[in-house]
């Protein structure tokens, strides 16, 4: 029982560090730190915090790399990690914390789409299972549009004690930013999910073939590092750019690269290789329904019906593929253990035929044929 809620836990714990990473990059952005640079430095940050535990925990226990498995390493630092992030971080400093965790919540419809496609998951409409599924999936996407787009009556809950002062600094920045407004930044966001989401695919099938989420992260984020800091400098050459004065982007940086990408890749790897990749990528409307909660605690922003409304269709959607998705994996139990019966039955069966010999006993000059069972 406990070992089944790890993977749970796992997801709720990412989710919660990506809550912090969008309120803390935002800020970071705000401040005038160049989002690309922000990335480079997540990705070396990941790669320094990983390397440890990928020599102590993986060393002599990694499996041998193929060039398939390299080639997905590749294409996963592309997609995964370098195409995401730079298109999420991009996409936040021409957009807003909301917008960009909402967006973010398309991942497990585009996830689900290409998991049927490349056939690690399947529809089954007509099982209640894959009708879960479905339905959970366009209650995840409905409730994240709805949370963000639409607010309605503020709800009453006054204001919170807990403030962060630092983020007093950059609201007149951010509300005369205008940025919020631009179709760039919603854009990006879309593409970032849906590169993210062909992670995810790649992740489940190279899991299979290479059971080492940390060695598979570490070079990951090794290759990212390069392809970052080439991209970043290609765009921003001055020194000042790549300045950790700033506390806060010191923070924003260490955080998202240790935390985010180090603790959270290594997790969800670890996850994708036991739940599969729907399984992660449902969770991620939680980090919607944190983020607003962390908003208004942090940065005293105010709740709306909306939020109620988005947050409770977002829970409801999350529990409707978790059913499905556990529905579906008692199934495939049951059918597997009913197959091994099965096998050992028949295989017991033959044996015991096939030691079954015929013998002749002499009785009293009568010849009868006794079969004798030496099993």
């Amino acid at each position: 029982m406990v070992r089944g809620l790890i993977p749970l836990f796992s997801m709720i714990l990412v989710q919660l560090a990506y809550t912090g990473m969008s309120i803390t990059s935002k800020l970071a952005i705000e401040g005038g730190m160049n989002p690309l640079v922000l990335v480079a430095y997540r990705q070396i940050f990941a790669t320094i915090a990983i390397a440890p535990f990928t020599y102590w925990l993986e060393w002599k226990t990694a499996p041998k790399m193929t060039r398939r498995v390299m080639i997905q390493i590749v294409l996963s630092s592309i997609a995964g990690i370098t195409g995401n992030q730079v298109l999420f971080f991009v996409g936040l400093k021409y957009s807003s914390a909301t917008i960009a965790c909402a967006l973010t919540n398309l991942l497990p419809a585009f996830t689900f789409v290409l998991a049927v496609i490349f056939g690690q998951e399947s529809v089954g409409v007509k099982r209640k299972a894959g009708v879960a599924k479905v339905l959970g999936t366009v209650l995840c996407v409905g409730g994240a549009l709805l949370l963000s787009f639409y607010h309605g009556k503020t709800i009453g809950l006054g204001e919170s004690s807990i403030h962060w002062s630092y983020a007093d600094k950059m609201e007149g920045r951010s509300s005369s930013d205008g940025n919020g407004n631009s179709l760039l930044g919603p854009f990006l966001l879309v593409v970032s999910a849906l590169v993210w989401s062909m992670w995810f695919v790649i992740q489940a099938d190279m899991s299979k073939n290479f059971p080492a989420p940390y060695t598979s992260t570490n070079y990951m984020c090794f290759l990212a590092s390069i392809q970052c800091v080439v991209l970043a400098l290609s765009f921003d050459h001055a020194p000042s750019s790549w300045s950790l004065h700033d506390p806060m982007r010191l923070v924003s940086s260490l955080y998202a690269g240790v935390v985010c990408t180090g603790l959270a890749y290594c997790l969800m790897s670890w996850t994708i290789e036991r739940k599969g990749p729907l399984y992660v990528s449902v969770f991620s409307p939680l980090q919607l329904v944190l983020t607003a909660v962390a908003s208004w605690a942090l940065l005293r922003e105010k709740l709306y019906i909306g939020t109620l409304i988005g947050s409770v269709l977002i829970v409801g959607g999350l529990y409707c593929v978790l059913w499905g998705k556990n529905k579906e994996m008692n199934e495939v139990m049951i059918t597997e253990k009913e197959t091994v019966k099965y096998n050992e039955t028949h295989h017991h069966a033959k044996n015991n035929s096939d030691m079954q010999f015929p013998s002749y006993n002499s009785n009293n000059g009568n010849h009868h044929r006794v079969i004798v069972d030496v099993a």
